[in-house]
């Protein structure tokens, strides 16, 4: 299972793997719940833990219990883009408890640690930049 967490005062995101051995201190736990830090490897941190998807990429909603899928009719909020005023949309949601098939999990600092981040070995790692490819177009023929 992936983790991500939101590091709220910088404004930014670090992703780490949750080893298999750990996942099941989670399972059962609810959105908005608390978690302790140190399944990340965040000693003396405390992570809110704010989303997720499943397996398949389906979307967690707070307001649908259980570890179950179901498609519902949405007005909005996660799992829904681009909807005229008034437009409603059947989609596949998941519910907010961690299951076996969650795939990833959000979450965000809620209290800090003694020690920065950087020293627990959580540093960005830049973007690679892509190569743009110099494509030369056509030459246009006169008539």
């Amino acid at each position: 299972m992936k983790v991500v967490v939101a590091d709220v005062k910088a404004g930014k995101c670090y992703q780490r793997e949750l080893p298999k051995d750990k996942e099941s201190l989670l399972i059962g736990k609810k959105l908005r719940d608390s978690m302790d830090g140190s399944l990340v490897g965040l000693p003396g941190f405390t992570l809110k833990i704010t989303g997720g998807s499943d397996v398949a990429g389906v979307p967690m909603r707070t307001e649908i219990t259980g570890q179950r899928r179901i498609k519902a009719l949405l007005s909005g909020g996660t799992g829904i883009r681009n909807l005229r005023k008034g437009g409603r949309k059947v989609k596949v949601v998941a519910g907010n408890t961690i299951s076996l098939q969650t795939a990833q999990l959000n979450t965000k600092i809620a209290e800090y640690g003694a020690k920065p981040l950087e020293e627990l070995g959580f540093v960005l790692t830049p973007k690679e930049k892509k190569e743009k490819k110099e494509e030369k177009a056509p030459a246009k023929k006169k008539k």
